[in-house]
C-alpha cells in the first residue's frame, strides 16, 4: 500500500460497528456475570464457553438442548419501544421445554442480529435474558451480536435462544404414563410467546394502539400484551424431585390440543375439563374481538395454562400442594383415559 494511502473505505463505513460491538460486551458482564452457578468456567470473551458437568453436580449426565425465539412478539417490543422483558421470554422458551424432559437447565447462549446496532436497546434485552437466566438457575455463558447492515430495517433486530441441561442417566421424561394419570394445569401469565401474528390481527381490528389504555387489566395494552412467559424450571423440578411426576408438557404454539398428546404414549389420550379455570381477562378480550371459536383459542393460545404435569393420581394432592407453595397457581384439569388425542369436557368461561 503507498504511503500515506490512509483514505479509504472502512468497516464502519459500510455499516459495522466493531467499536460499538465492543461497548456492548462490557456493558452485559456485569449481567452475565451475575448468572453465574456451580459449573461455569469461562465467561463472555473467549471463543468459546466451558462448562464442567461434574462442578454442576453430575455424575453419569445426559445433555437435553432446546433452542427457540419469540416469535412475532418481537415486533410488539420494536414497536413499543418495551425491551426489558423480551429477552425472559425467549429464556423462557427454551428452558421451560428443557424441564419437560427431566432436565436442569444449565447453561444459555443468545443469538442478536440487527442492521445497525443500538447499544441500549441491545444491552436491555441482553439484561432481560440475563434475568431470565437468574430466574431459572442457568448461566448466561455466551452468545453472539450481529451487525448486518441491509438484512434488517432500522430499529429491527432477530432473537434466539440456545439452552443446554442435564439430567443423570435413566431419569429422562416422560415416564410411566398412564390412564389415571392426574393433570394438573399450571397458570400461564399471558399470552407468553405464542400466537403473536393472531394477537396483532385482533388488536388491528379492535382500532386500538399498544399506548391506548388495555381493556382488561391496568396500563397500556402493548405492556399488557408484553407480560413476559412464566419461567416454571424452579418449581417443575421440585416436583420432579418429590416423585410421582411422569409427564410435562410446556403449553405453547400449538395449545392444549397439540402439546399434551406430545408426551403420552400409544393407547392413551386425555381429558381436559374445560370448566375447571377461568379464562383469564387477555384471551376473553381476543376472543370477543376476533369471535374466535374455542377450538381456535385452544389450539392457538395456551388459554390461561402455561404446563401440565401428568402425575401419579396418588401423589397429585401433595404435589399440587408443593406446586402451590412454590408460587404455582395449580388447577386439576382432569386425568389420563384409554384412548387417543385431548377430549375436552364443558366451555371455556
Amino acid at each position: 500500500m503507498a504511503k500515506g494511502a490512509n483514505k479509504g473505505i472502512t468497516y464502519a463505513e459500510a455499516g459495522v460497528d466493531i467499536d460499538a460491538g465492543n461497548a456492548l460486551v462490557e456493558r452485559i458482564k456485569p449481567a452475565a456475570k451475575a448468572t453465574a452457578r456451580p459449573g461455569v468456567m469461562s465467561g463472555l470473551g473467549g471463543f468459546g464457553a466451558l462448562f464442567d458437568l461434574r462442578a454442576a453436580g453430575y455424575d453419569d449426565p445426559v445433555l437435553v438442548a432446546a433452542t427457540d425465539g419469540v416469535g412475532t412478539k418481537l415486533r410488539l417490543a420494536i414497536d413499543t419501544g418495551e425491551m426489558d422483558t423480551i429477552g425472559i421470554d425467549l429464556v423462557a422458551m427454551c428452558v421451560n421445554d428443557l424441564v419437560c424432559q427431566g432436565a436442569e437447565p444449565l447453561f444459555f447462549l443468545d443469538y442478536f442480529a440487527t442492521g445497525k446496532l443500538d447499544i441500549d436497546s441491545a444491552a436491555r434485552v441482553i439484561e432481560g435474558i440475563a434475568k431470565g437466566c437468574t430466574g431459572s438457575g442457568c448461566a448466561l455463558i455466551g452468545g453472539e451480536t450481529a451487525e448486518m447492515p441491509g438484512m434488517y430495517g432500522a430499529g429491527d433486530f432477530d432473537l434466539a435462544g440456545f439452552a443446554v441441561g442435564a439430567m443423570e442417566r435413566g431419569a429422562a421424561l416422560p415416564a410411566g404414563v398412564a390412564a389415571g394419570d392426574v393433570l394438573l394445569g399450571l397458570a400461564s401469565d399471558g399470552v407468553h410467546s405464542n400466537g403473536y401474528s393472531l394477537v396483532r390481527r385482533l388488536v388491528e381490528v379492535s382500532g386500538l394502539g399498544w399506548a391506548d389504555p388495555c381493556p382488561w387489566a391496568d396500563g397500556t395494552l402493548g405492556a399488557a400484551l408484553l407480560a413476559p412467559t412464566r419461567l416454571y424450571v424452579r418449581s417443575a423440578l421440585a416436583a420432579i424431585r418429590a416423585g410421582g411426576v411422569h409427564a410435562l408438557a410446556h403449553i405453547t404454539g400449538g395449545g392444549l390440543t397439540e402439546n399434551l398428546p406430545r408426551v403420552l404414549p400409544e393407547g392413551v389420550g386425555a381429558e381436559v375439563d374445560l370448566s375447571s379455570w377461568q379464562l383469564p381477562g387477555v384471551f376473553e378480550w381476543l376472543a370477543r374481538t376476533g369471535d374466535l371459536a374455542e377450538a381456535e383459542m385452544l389450539k392457538t393460545f395456551n388459554s390461561g395454562i402455561g404446563m401440565v404435569l401428568a402425575v401419579d393420581a396418588a401423589r397429585a394432592d401433595d404435589l399440587a400442594a408443593g406446586l402451590a407453595q412454590a408460587g404455582e397457581t395449580v388447577i386439576r384439569l382432569g386425568h389420563l383415559v384409554e384412548g387417543q388425542g385431548v377430549a375436552y369436557r364443558g366451555s371455556l368461561a
